[in-house]
């Protein structure tokens, strides 16, 4: 392949691109219009296949329990259905959501004169997250009386809450994940958690089908499920460790630069700073996690086998939601790229090739939920009154995937210029706000998808059931979804360029700040 031409001369040879006073002076390749969006595509698929793969081994890690508990029966399929989105909402979303304050401290921390703050920021946020799962536990090892109250079914609530109390065996562990996750990627070992999900996840299949469904030595029935997920968490946190223990040392040799601090005195202070910046996540991932696990809640006032479908369409939704969400995630980091160089449109040629993209993954979605209708539930399930309403709703699920790509699409674009509700400044300065919260997505939820949802699936006149629920989500994601798009086609690249621009050096300066803080409090004696 011949190198490309770069040149000085000063006008802009891009074919999408006019002169500006963002214009940058050097010049990028010539090429043809047809050429630059074609190599756009080819670098979001390269970015994006990696990401998918790691999503799609992580969130296995869950949902074999729900494959292999729906061929024991219905109760124990909407069971575990119950019982997951009660640890979602009670537990998982919170330590998602606090541990992410480490997604603003940790890099800068990295990069900045003393990187042993690494090891401080984990040692804290350590502390911060076992001192939350005193009241998590408390409310798991509480949740048949709770669910009872909320009017479940007792045999599901009996069962959804003996889930979450084999299910707790694995919180410590999946808190401790969370952590030292963040604490390799920093140091730019992203693909280290990558390589032990791929270890872990065949074994998580492997042992919820033995104690599941398995042999009778070793077959437990229904309490196998949660059992395996848990013991599948405590190896992922092993494994962490010892690559932690055994290689790290080496690798911060090579590179004389060590993230490590020892445990001291600074390690048990300043707690009430990554409470402060981990509730803007918590906000964040709890809201959206919510309003997913209010559906279920919804579908369990219905039936048994609403629920059980329930579980097995989100699932199924869930699953080709990491294509978007990975293409999301490889786009907001190129198109972040090229407005922090100030190539303005040729960030709109990567705009619109990941818009492109995305619609076509949503129709392959949808083209495989329509052929394959009647025969995915038998991938969770024998039982066909609840075969025949995943059937029926299928379509549903076809249709939500274009307007799922539509979101994501706005997502990736607001994030790649700066603009993703979870910024360090909006959660140093505090200006998150409910207004901040209601916006977007989360308006399209909490608004019009869940009222909708709930007026059509229980209004006596309607009555519409599960059919109803996924009615309001599509409606939902629909409003968001199109005035996501139109706010992207109404986009000015070129001031995104400044606005990108202004939004890195303030945050600069705040994080310059804070670490400094941080370093003088660290001149004590440990």
């Amino acid at each position: 392949m011949a190198e490309p031409v770069y040149h000085l001369d000063p006008r802009w040879t891009n074919p999408y691109d006019e002169v500006s006073e963002t214009s940058p002076l050097l010049l990028a390749r010539k090429g043809k219009a047809e050429n630059i969006f074609h190599e756009e595509l080819v670098s979001l698929v390269r970015a994006g296949l990696p990401i998918l793969g790691t999503h799609l081994l992580e969130y296995s890690l869950i949902t074999a329990s729900v494959v292999t508990t729906g061929h024991l029966s219905t109760t124990a399929l909407a069971a575990v259905a119950l019982g997951s989105m009660s640890a979602g909402m009670t537990g998982l979303s919170i330590i998602q959501g606090l541990s992410s304050a480490l997604d603003t401290v940790l890099p800068s921390a990295w990069t900045s004169e003393d990187p042993t703050m690494v090891g401080v920021w984990t040692h804290r946020m350590t502390v911060v997250l076992g001192i939350c799962l005193f009241p998590i536990c408390a409310i798991w090892f509480q949740s048949e009386a709770i669910l009872l109250s909320l009017g479940q079914d007792p045999e599901v609530a009996r069962l959804a809450a003996i889930y979450l109390h084999w299910f707790a065996l694995g919180l410590p562990a999946f808190a401790l994940n969370c952590v030292v996750k963040r604490y390799f990627q920093c140091q730019g070992l992203f693909s280290v958690p990558t390589q032990i999900t791929m270890i872990v996840a065949p074994m998580n299949a492997l042992l919820n089908w033995l104690l599941v469904l398995g042999p009778a030595p070793v077959r437990l029935g229904y309490i196998g499920a949660p059992i395996a997920t848990a013991v599948s968490f405590n190896m992922v946190s092993l494994l962490s460790l010892l690559y932690a223990v055994l290689y790290l040392p080496e690798w911060n040799r090579l590179n004389q630069k060590t993230a490590w601090h020892p445990i001291c005195k600074r390690s048990f202070q300043k707690l009430g700073t990554l409470f402060y910046l981990g509730a803007a996540g918590v906000a964040q991932v709890a809201t959206e996690w919510w309003a997913w696990e209010l559906m279920a809640l919804g579908a369990s006032q219905i039936s048994a086998v609403a629920l059980a479908a329930q579980s097995i369409l989100i699932v199924a939704a869930s699953t080709t939601f990491q294509a978007p969400f990975a293409l999301a995630m490889a786009a907001s980091v190129r198109i972040g790229h090229l407005l922090g160089e100030g190539v303005a449109n040729r960030a709109k040629v990567a705009a619109h090739a990941s818009f492109t993209l995305g619609l076509a993954i949503a129709g392959l979605s949808c083209v495989v939920f329509l052929l394959f209708r009647r025969s995915l539930g038998h991938l969770f399930t024998d039982d066909l009154p609840v075969l025949g309403l995943v059937a029926a709703l299928m379509p549903l699920v076809a249709l939500l995937q274009f307007f799922d790509a539509m979101w994501w699409d706005h997502w990736r674009h607001s994030a790649g210029s700066g603009q993703t509700s979870m910024s360090y400044i909006e959660r140093l300065t505090a200006v998150r706000s409910w207004h901040t919260l209601l916006t977007g997505q989360k308006s399209g939820y909490y608004i019009i998808g869940l009222p909708i949802g709930f007026f059509l699936a229980f209004y006596p006149e309607t009555k519409l059931g599960l059919y109803g629920l996924w009615i309001g989500l599509i409606t939902a994601l629909a409003s968001a979804g199109l005035s996501g798009m139109w706010l992207c086609l109404r986009t000015d690249w070129d001031k995104e360029v400044v606005k990108v621009r202004e939004r890195a050096a303030e945050e600069k300066r705040l994080i310059e700040m804070m670490l400094a803080d941080n370093a003088s409090d660290l001149e004590e004696e440990c």
